[in-house]
């Protein structure tokens, strides 16, 4: 599955600000770790805040911080804030319309979206957050561990 751009800003947004919750970030602080414009990371943050997801402050020391509930939002809930999940390949004019493969092959492809909307509403940020703190831990534990066996 392949997501927009705009909604992968906004999930590796919302973990960077679970990840430092006693200091708000800047979007060039982010975006810097992303490699993406801070005009269009300031758009993504703009949608989380009308969303009630982020707060922003302004002057020295502001930026933003999550204040969205993490263990109810899902994955689910910030992708449909910048795309729409389902069967977009198969609207009027595309190859086959009308017929009954195209037909067919339109009913599979609503269950896979079924599947994979099913799946993201599933997915709190909050567990994705703790996948990605075992993730870093055990690269650590790696790293350490390479280390102590050089010297």
């Amino acid at each position: 599955m392949r997501l927009q751009i705009s909604s992968r800003l906004a999930i590796f947004a919302v973990l960077e600000l679970l990840g430092h919750p006693d200091r708000q970030l800047s979007v060039g602080e982010i975006g810097a770790k992303y490699g993406v414009s801070n005009h269009h990371l300031a758009k993504v943050m703009n949608v989380l805040g009308r969303a009630g997801l982020v707060r922003s402050a302004r002057g020295v020391g502001g930026g933003y911080q999550f204040c969205g509930n993490a263990r109810r939002t899902t994955l689910l809930d910030l992708i449909e804030l910048f795309e729409e999940i389902g069967p977009g390949d198969l609207q009027d004019g595309h190859l086959g319309e009308g017929t009954d493969e195209a037909r067919a092959l339109h009913r599979v492809l609503r269950e896979i979206d079924d599947v994979a909307r099913s799946t993201l509403g599933s997915i709190t940020i909050v567990t994705l957050y703790k996948l990605l703190e075992r993730h870093t831990t055990a690269k650590r534990a790696a790293t350490a561990r390479a280390t102590a066996e050089e010297h």
